[in-house]
């Protein structure tokens, strides 16, 4: 993390995450950014959309970032807010960062941890979803710097070759399963 968004920050201090086990049952709550400088387990949600020609939606994530900011990840991922349920969560997401949403499947789940830079920690119990869209996406600008589609046999290739421009979560996810 190079300088610290004090407006980026903030907002993220609102915003409550889903406290849970490894068996992802619920807890608690706590604050998004306490729950990672902490490196508490909690709830999140990836999604994948693919198109026609099976390429995978990778945005990069805006500069304004709290964590992982720059970072090319899948095409959209968040935390279901207390109350909300993960499927629920990551629709709203994907309209809220990528201005589009489709049908999204559950696809597996997996844990991890990774500490980050910044002093801050990723522990998620992550839900994987998978949804198909062949459009342009307009995405928030405040959410994504860039977007592509990609093959996923380029995208194997550029990952061991430039793993450092990848979101962590983004690695483990693809490493799960075949896609």
């Amino acid at each position: 993390m190079s300088a610290r968004n004090p407006v980026a920050e903030a907002d993220v201090m609102i915003e409550q995450v889903i406290l849970v086990d490894e068996c992802d049952r619920e807890l608690g709550i706590s604050e998004k950014l306490q729950a990672h400088r902490a490196g508490a387990l909690h709830r999140a949600f990836s999604i994948f959309i693919f198109d026609a020609d099976k390429r995978l939606l990778l945005q990069k994530r805006a500069q304004t970032k709290y964590h992982s900011a720059g970072l090319w990840s899948n095409t959209t991922c968040g935390h279901p807010r207390p109350g909300e349920r993960t499927e629920a969560a990551a629709h709203r997401r994907l309209r809220e960062e990528m201005r589009f949403d489709c049908a999204l499947r559950p696809a597996f789940q997996f844990l991890y941890r990774a500490e980050l830079t910044g002093g801050l920690i990723e522990h998620e119990y992550d839900h994987v979803f998978v949804g198909d869209f062949n459009g342009e996406p307009v995405p928030d600008r405040a959410e994504v710097e860039d977007w592509r589609w990609v093959r996923m046999d380029e995208l194997k290739r550029d990952l061991q070759q430039r793993p450092e421009a990848y979101s962590y979560w983004l690695r483990i996810a693809l490493a799960q399963r075949e896609w």
